[in-house]
């Protein structure tokens, strides 16, 4: 029997993107991947309107709080992905780590809740491949 794979999502803010992609997963994997989130520069709170578009699909992320990157967590998991452009981490060598640049709306002009919607879809499809892959 093997272990359990695990990944941490990081953004900068720990708010948005990587709160979104963690609830994703967890909806996707259910108790067969650890997830986990931070941010490099936590906030204090969760994006308002990334949790009200996870709502939309049955997600329910309202009772997260932006953590920073714990330096043992990150040394622990599996596979590390950051989310957008800006987070950047310093991991451990023998870390995996991956980026996904994710779709941002707002540079073609979609602002508000249609801007979260399409960030939401982009992360969950690729969430549902990461999951896939996780589970070999």
């Amino acid at each position: 029997m093997t272990a359990t794979p695990s990944v941490l999502f990081v953004c900068v803010k720990n708010g948005g993107k990587s709160q979104m992609a963690a609830g994703l997963m967890r909806a996707a994997a259910g108790d067969t991947v650890d997830v986990h989130s931070a941010g490099t520069s936590p906030g204090t709170a969760v994006n308002a309107l990334s949790a009200e578009v996870l709502l939309e699909v049955g997600v329910d992320i309202t009772a997260e709080s932006p953590t920073p990157i714990d330096a043992q967590l990150l040394r622990d998991v599996d596979l590390v992905v950051t989310l957008g452009r800006e987070a950047r981490i310093d991991p451990d060598a023998g870390v995996r780590v991956e980026n996904w640049d994710t779709d941002e709306p707002s540079e073609r002009g979609i602002e508000g809740i249609d801007r979260m919607r399409l960030v939401r879809d982009d992360i969950a499809a690729r969430v549902t491949e990461l999951a896939a892959r996780l589970r070999g």
